[in-house]
């Protein structure tokens, strides 16, 4: 029911600034940073963090500490566009390096930027006005139902506008300490970025990588999320790989060439890990996406049911400034002209048919994201099941009505992340319209403001995953890119029937047994397909974050650290990925070589390996600096 007592913090009837020069400048540039540094971690570990609450902590440091201003309307109209760069990155880079890695086989060209540009511009686009319709509903009408828990704890970050300057301090503080870590490793390269031991006789590997990001994945995920994902990793690096390798090391077992002993003598356990145990996790990733869509499927019915219902009896016709959204015939408009868009413009290989399925899928997906992350979050909102499902669908369309070969599988990729970004910014504007909701912020206006930061985003996205191409090149140790790379096994298994179906199935198979016993099976599916070194790094994260919830202190001190650790490891996150993209930029010219110290160095194993292990130290000592260790006001 709709709550009529509801008074938000800044009155209707009260006008402030919102939508300036300023928080229009400031969210651009939030929404490309915090979108090309999501696009690395997302690259190298196959998650995103949300940018909402750090894009949110930094507007207050600079429009009220160093502008002198006090609108903490501007402040999320800043954040509004900042965190749309996150949401548009997360859609693309789960699909679209997937016509990378089939430019690289040789099977089509690469994507031109303007593609990518168009495809993720459109997503957004739609994601934006599917959304418009939906919010008094959603928003306005179950408030005090739907509690959308990142919406409510970014106004809650912004309400405490005293503590911004603080707070925002802590932001850049990690993101200038990332970006001295990530140089020492990456840029000088004085140290390793992994450590790793292999067992004689056993084949087993254990190690971890040293970066700040990959831990503070696991600091915000906190240590559920973490040892679900490590246990996934454990079973693949210490289980399967030594199964296989002591039942087949003199056999030649498809899709490897040689024998398993040769592979593992040449390549290690990441050979056989590559060769076989990936298909494996692949098939447990799918499994566990699809899993999350049906367990939802009651949820979802009745999400879309009581969505359209509420909004077909909303008469939204508030002449209040609060009640104002963009007009609905533009609304109505735009989503024509985007639909007809998507099939006519020459840069998106879609037809009719195709463009069908995306308006269809993309306002049924819009709605429930929307809705979702409203009882759930977003961290819970299973968009990697709504892309899987759509794939699988538009896949097997495109297959029926004659689209096929490298043409057919262009355009299921290229579908499939039109979708995705629509589920990403549909839930990630719904958040923001209920931070928005509560401060009393214009809808329009945030709905202007979520436009922009797409536009910004979307013209972004394609020159990063360009530049990390270049670089590193998708599918590296790097970037190992593995959503895309499930995304494009899913297409390839429906189109050409060329995977290797006995490992998937075990991955399946794998995914239900974890289901079965009640472990969650969308981080136990991701830790099985990435590499235990990363699952490890994530892990020490996690362990962090437990035992600062663990401490002896006043719930409000304990709060507050645990908070400022989030803060610091949301700067870690943007700073490293910063640093990523300028790392690329320069291994394109060639200076990288020039800044490699490894080589004068020339240090034994054990010396490097210590060293990594004292930077990997100091990076956990700079998340306590900044959270237990910090001084703060006494009131």
């Amino acid at each position: 029911m709709e709550n009529n007592n509801f008074k938000p913090y800044v009155p209707a009837n009260k006008v402030t600034p919102e939508l300036t020069v300023t928080s229009v400048v400031i969210g651009v540039l939030l929404a490309v940073i915090f979108g090309a540094a999501n696009a690395y971690l997302g690259l190298r570990v196959g998650m995103t963090v949300s940018a909402s609450i750090p894009a949110a902590v930094i507007a207050m440091g600079v429009i009220r500490v160093i502008m002198k201003k006090n609108s903490i309307l501007e402040s999320n109209v800043v954040q509004t566009i900042g965190s749309a760069g996150e949401s548009v990155a997360a859609g693309a880079i789960f699909t679209l390096p997937a016509l990378f890695l089939w430019a690289s086989e040789g099977i089509m060209d690469k994507p031109g930027i303007v593609e990518i540009t168009v495809i993720a511009l459109l997503g957004g686009l739609l994601g934006v006005f599917f959304m418009v319709p939906l919010r008094n509903a959603l928003i306005v009408k179950e408030h005090g139902i739907l509690p959308y828990p990142e919406g409510t704890a970014c106004a809650e970050v912004l309400l405490a506008g005293e503590e911004g300057g603080s707070n925002a301090s802590t932001v850049f503080a990690g993101m200038g300490f990332a970006a001295a870590f990530k140089f020492i490793i990456d840029g000088i390269k004085a140290v390793p970025g992994e450590i790793s031991h292999t067992f004689r006789g056993f084949g087993g590997t254990i190690g971890t990588q040293i970066y700040p990001a990959v831990m503070s994945v696991g600091y915000i995920c906190g240590p559920k999320i973490a040892s679900y994902m490590f246990a996934g990793g454990v079973f693949s690096w210490l289980v399967m790989i030594p199964v296989i390798l002591l039942f087949g090391e003199n056999t030649v077992l498809a899709p490897g060439t040689e024998t398993i002993g040769t592979i593992f003598a040449t390549s290690g356990a990441s050979g056989l890990w590559g060769t076989y145990v990936r298909y494996i996790g692949a098939g447990a990733l799918a499994a566990g996406g699809i899993i999350s869509l049906v367990k939802s499927l009651p949820l979802i019915i009745k999400t879309f049911a009581g969505a359209m219902k509420s909004m077909m009896g909303s008469k939204n016709s508030g002449t209040e400034r609060t009640e104002q959204d963009i007009n609905m015939g533009v609304v109505l408009g735009a989503i024509v002209v985007l639909t007809l868009l998507v099939w006519l413009v020459p840069a998106v290989p879609v037809s009719f048919i195709g463009a069908i399925i995306v308006v269809v899928f993309g306002f049924f997906f819009a709605t429930v994201s929307s809705r979702m992350v409203g009882l759930v979050g977003s961290s819970n909102n299973p968009v990697s099941g709504m892309a899987i499902a759509t794939l699988l669908i538009a896949t097997l369309i495109l297959k029926m009505t004659g689209e096929v070969g490298s043409g057919g599988m262009h355009a299921a990729i290229a579908i499939g992340s039109i979708i995705c970004i629509v589920c990403a910014i549909s839930g990630d504007t719904s958040q923001d319209l209920k931070t928005g909701y509560l401060l009393g912020a214009t809808p329009k206006k945030q709905q202007i403001g979520e436009i922009i930061g797409v536009v910004a985003s979307a013209l972004a996205i394609g020159g990063t995953l360009y530049l990390l191409d270049s670089a590193y090149g998708f599918g590296s140790d790097e970037i190992s890119a593995p959503q895309a790379t499930l995304m494009r096994m899913i297409v390839e298994g429906v189109m050409d029937a060329n995977l290797p179906w006995n490992l998937v199935i075990i991955g399946v198979c794998v995914a239900v047994v974890a289901e079965i016993i009640k472990v969650p099976v969308l981080p136990f599916a991701i830790g099985v397909y990435l590499p235990i070194h990363l699952n490890a790094c994530i892990m020490v994260g996690g362990i962090v974050r437990f035992a600062l919830d663990k401490l002896k202190r006043k719930e409000e001190e304990k709060t507050a650290i645990v908070n400022d650790g989030i803060l610091f490891c949301s700067g870690m996150i943007a700073g490293e990925g910063l640093v990523g993209i300028v790392l690329a930029v320069l291994a394109i010219f060639g200076v990288d070589k020039l800044l490699d110290v490894s080589g004068l160095l020339n240090l034994p194993l054990w010396a490097s390996n210590l060293g990594s292990i004292i930077v990997f130290a100091l990076i956990i000592v700079s998340v306590l600096k900044f959270s237990v260790w910090k001084k703060r006001g006494v009131n």
